[in-house]
């Protein structure tokens, strides 16, 4: 064909680049359909629109079986141009033989005995925009699923920033808990944080120990260099506390000049009181704060679980609180380990 000669007849001509009565172009049926192919009588791509250039990623459409580069998975059976003339209207499911894209389509004759098919991606235009770089132009104007991409665009936004805003309140979250177990002038744990792990510990019947520290001479300090040289000396010994014990133990704050020590797995005395001792020297070293060295001591009390039949959080807090008072009552700078036989405080 040439020209318009099928004008008259109102049948489409692919090659003479007008369509029946309303003389459209190529050009403007590749934009009413930018997904369509023009089958020939014999069933040769004569021409198609331009998405579908890349989609076939460079695999030249014109001139080749239609067959030969697209399968039509149902109806089943649809495999030569008399097959798809016989299920014209119907929706059809087919993809190329290559892979990459999968369709729906819509198969109708044309007058010259060709076959004009349109056809969209139907549930898979997510993935296929995706995988072909695909944006709105690719589309018809008035084709929704130029719609159904800002929709789904717009989901992800929402969905994303839903998201991003979970992790921060998750993050808010963790980080008020922690704050909550921690205490803020020494950075360790305090009384509420080791009440949980004593009352696990317990409960787990694993062994462990319990230490009781308590500061000497603590209130001098504070007395003749004031509070910012306590607080500094306080942070000292956290330090000290921390460097002499394992990352698995648990160092609390449990008052002004209070800590209470969890040592999990941990229950030979002697080695327990080498710890406490090694603290003791530790905090016998003067602190030096603004050119001034603060001097104070430690006496510690100790307890471990298998004293008792059944450890119990509080007991065991306790007695360890009866053995810091033994230290200190036979001259501080100590360490004494609970006994049954101990004057009850």
């Amino acid at each position: 064909m040439t020209g318009c000669s099928a004008v008259a007849d109102g049948c489409l001509s692919v090659a003479g680049h007008c369509m029946g009565r309303l003389g459209l172009s190529t050009d403007a049926i590749a934009r009413l359909m930018p997904m369509h192919l023009h089958l020939s009588r014999n069933g040769h791509i004569t021409a198609h629109g331009p998405t579908l250039t890349k989609i076939a990623s460079g695999t030249p459409l014109i001139g080749n079986n239609f067959f030969d580069l697209f399968a039509v998975r149902r109806p089943a059976g649809v495999a030569a141009m008399a097959d798809l003339i016989a299920h014209q209207g119907a929706r059809l499911h087919l993809g190329l033989r290559a892979g990459g894209a999968e369709f729906r389509g819509l198969a109708m004759p044309d007058l010259s005995g060709g076959i004009m098919l349109n056809l969209s991606f139907g549930i898979g235009v997510v993935d296929a925009v995706r995988a072909h770089a695909l944006t709105d132009a690719d589309f018809a104007a008035t084709d929704l699923t130029v719609e159904l991409l800002y929709l789904v665009e717009a989901k992800r936004a929402v969905l994303g920033e839903l998201q991003r805003l979970n992790l921060r309140l998750q993050g808010a979250k963790s980080h008020a808990e922690e704050l909550a177990l921690t205490d803020t002038l020494t950075g360790l744990r305090n009384r509420r944080a080791l009440d949980v792990a004593l009352m696990q510990a317990a409960a787990a019947r694993a062994p462990f120990a319990l230490m009781h520290l308590d500061l000497d001479r603590f209130k001098s300090v504070n007395d003749t260099l004031g509070h910012a040289a306590g607080d500094h000396v306080l942070r000292v010994v956290a330090k000290v506390l921390s460097d002499e014990t394992r990352t698995g133990d648990l160092v609390a704050r449990v008052g002004g000049d209070e800590f209470v020590i969890l040592l999990p797995g941990m229950t030979d005395v002697a080695s327990l009181t080498g710890v406490a001792e090694r603290i003791i020297a530790g905090l016998a070293q003067p602190i030096i704060f603004e050119s001034r060295a603060c001097q104070i001591g430690a006496s510690v009390g100790l307890t471990v679980s298998t004293l008792y039949p059944n450890p119990e959080a509080e007991v065991m807090l306790h007695d360890a609180d009866i053995a810091l008072y033994a230290a200190k009552g036979a001259g501080r700078g100590r360490v004494v380990t609970f006994s049954a036989h101990m004057p009850q405080v």
